[in-house]
């Protein structure tokens, strides 16, 4: 017999959810912030969301610029991973706190993460307010990848209070 469990940790016993770094704002003033609420909405054409808090310095520049970066860290950059997550860009520039280099972007004014294998460029399409976050769903318009074949096994995911790594292939889909 199952026994019942909050709501909230119902949801966190969900499986992981994929971790990046958000870049918003413009230019040299590009915020960053770890974000776990991020998914993918439609591939064709790709479209991926990111949820973000209206208390977050990043919600207000999303607002004033609605456009961002979703860079994807791996194993290695846990560090940056951890400190975007945990400063605030109001009072840190977390690139150079987190010795991270500004990439600029092909397509919009944000910039990404030089030295993380993954940045995709996005423009806010619509945003809603669900909850506790509010959605800012858009286009991938550009990505960029540090070299060809990804390793995914070393990219970071987030469950239950912990990040983590991809374990096991259990099953490909046909």
């Amino acid at each position: 017999m199952k026994n019942n469990i909050s709501e909230k940790e119902g949801l966190r016993l969900l499986p992981h959810f994929p971790t990046v770094v958000v870049g918003t704002g413009r230019g040299e003033n590009t915020n960053l912030i770890t974000v776990a609420l991020v998914h993918v909405f439609s591939f064709e054409p790709p479209y991926i969301g990111i949820g973000i808090a209206p208390s977050r310095h990043s919600f207000s520049l999303l607002r004033d610029n609605p456009e961002f970066t979703v860079n994807v860290p791996c194993s290695e950059d846990m560090e940056a991973v951890m400190g975007c997550g945990t400063v605030s860009g109001s009072e840190v520039n977390k690139f150079k706190e987190f010795n991270l280099t500004p990439q600029e972007s092909s397509k919009i004014s944000t910039r990404g993460i030089a030295e993380f294998p993954i940045t995709m460029e996005c423009r806010v399409e619509k945003d809603i307010l669900i909850g506790d976050h509010v959605w800012f769903i858009g286009p991938v318009l550009s990505c960029s990848a540090l070299k060809t074949g990804v390793d995914r096994s070393d990219l970071v995911l987030y469950w239950a209070g912990e990040f983590r790594r991809p374990g096991e292939l259990l099953k490909k889909r046909s």
